[in-house]
Order: C-alpha cells, then structure tokens, then sequence
C-alpha cells in the first residue's frame, strides 16, 4: 500500500468539499442549532439560557444523533457509485492505485471535512459559551465533540460500504436515507418491542449488547453514562452494567464501527 495516492486522492476530496462551501454551511448549521438548544432548550420550564453543562449536553445528543448520521450518509453515498455513474471510476483505476487506495483516500478526504465542520460548529459554541464553562465543563464538552466526530466517522463508513454495494446513485441515495432511518428511527423501536414482548430476556448485560449494534446508541450512552445527572435523566443507570460503560470500551466499540464497514467495502469492491 502505498501512502502517496491515499493522500493525493484524500487531498482533492478535501478540496471539492472547500471549494463548494460545504464545511462552512455544514459548521453554521451546527453552530446555529447548538447555541439555540444551549440558550433556549429549557423555555418549557420557563428557564431561558444557559444552564448547565449537563443539561446542554443531554439536549445536543438528541440533535448529534439526527442530523450527524445524515449529514456523514449524505456526504458519501456516492464515494463510489457517483465515480462509477460518471465513467471516471476506470480511468481513476487505470492510474497506479490499487481498489482499496482510492477507497481509503476518498473516505479520509470526506472524513476529515466532516470532522473539521463538526469541529469548528461546536468550537465557536465553546468559545460563546466559555465564561459559563469551568475546566471540567469544558473537558466533558470536549468529549462530546470527539465522540460526536466518531459518530460521523462510524456513519460515513457505511455510507462508503453503501456506495460500493450500489450500483446506481439513486439506488445508494435511497439505501442511504433507508440507513438513516433504521439506525436512528426504527431500531430503537423494535428494540424496545422485543424488551416489551419478551418481558424480562433481553434485561442486563444482553440489552446492553443489543444496543451496541447501533452507532448511535453506542454515542448516546458514551456521552450521557460518564455524566451523573444525565445518566439518571435517561435512566441508564439501570439499563447499562456499569463494566459495559466505561469509555474505553464504549470507544472501543465506536472504532469497531468505523473499520468494518470499510472493511466490507474494500471485500466488496475487489474485481
């Protein structure tokens, strides 16, 4: 494996997602949401402002886990199949690049776009926010940025697997949109059908492994278990053995997400 063609290819992915303004649009959105949800996410209790970092963080999880996943299946549904649909796919093959090459930097050059706009939305709400924030508040929400990257990160690798599998682009749009549904919508639910069907089966240690088969869920117990207030807010603390929510493993299980779908990819991509 050669390192120059990843980065060359990582490079100009990088550069198309500058040139169309897509980082800067995809940072505002985040900023806009986040300081909105900061300032006005308790006016139902008739509370206005910012009021905790506990309480901010709880209330951007729900936003992260909508729109990341989106916004990451959106940006690489056609990694692959829009190369294919556009006839560049065998001249970009032709070149001294090998299948998984192509497939590693075009999945690091629209990864590192979406980390650097995730990044900066969340970092200017840090920077209005900081004279609320002591050092600890200021750790936790660091966390929450860097677990909210790896989200992105886990969902644009099954955007690239999606992009390999499909052979039409709307064909890999539509599977995208499907994903985005199952995992943040659907799953849940029929999680939840079983847990209430089946009674007491799937309580402890197996309801708990069951939700590690959704990236988002692993990101909303990594978030709010490590936060006291919130972890009773969403009543993890008795869903979740404590052994299975300490960060390390939760990150653990965050990383596992982000490699095996390209692995898949890269498997499927093979001539």
């Amino acid at each position: 494996m050669e390192f120059t063609p990843i980065f060359t290819v990582a490079a100009k992915e990088f550069r198309d997602r500058m040139r169309n303004r897509w980082v800067l649009a995809i940072a505002l959105v985040f900023t806009l949401f986040s300081l909105v949800i900061a300032y006005f996410g308790g006016a139902q209790q008739g509370q206005i402002g910012f009021r905790s970092i506990e309480f901010t963080i709880a209330s951007l999880v729900s936003l992260v886990i909508y729109l990341i996943p989106l916004i990451a299946l959106l940006l690489g549904f056609d990694a692959i199949v829009g190369e294919r649909e556009r006839g560049s796919l065998g001249l970009l093959l032709a070149l001294p690049i090998t299948r998984f090459e192509l497939l590693l930097g075009k999945y690091l050059g629209l990864a590192l776009a979406l980390a650097l706009s995730t990044v900066a939305g969340f970092g200017v709400v840090a920077l209005l926010l900081w004279k609320h924030m002591d050092a600890n508040a200021l750790f936790h929400f660091g966390g929450f940025v860097f677990s909210s990257v790896l989200l992105g990160l886990a969902f644009l690798s099954i955007a690239v697997l999606l992009s390999v599998v499909a052979r039409e682009r709307t064909r890999a749009s539509g599977l995208a949109i499907g994903a985005w549904f199952f995992f943040v919508l659907v799953f849940d639910l029929l999680l939840l059908g079983a847990l209430v069907t089946t009674g007491d089966k799937f309580s402890g240690d197996v309801f708990a492994w069951l939700l590690f088969l959704n990236p988002a869920d692993v990101f909303r117990i990594l978030n709010v278990f490590s936060l006291e207030d919130v972890r009773s807010m969403y009543g993890l603390a008795s869903v979740i053995p404590e052994s299975l929510g300490s960060p390390i493993t939760l990150g653990g299980i965050m990383l596992a997400w982000i490699i095996a779908p390209l692995l898949l990819a890269n498997w499927r991509f093979k001539p």
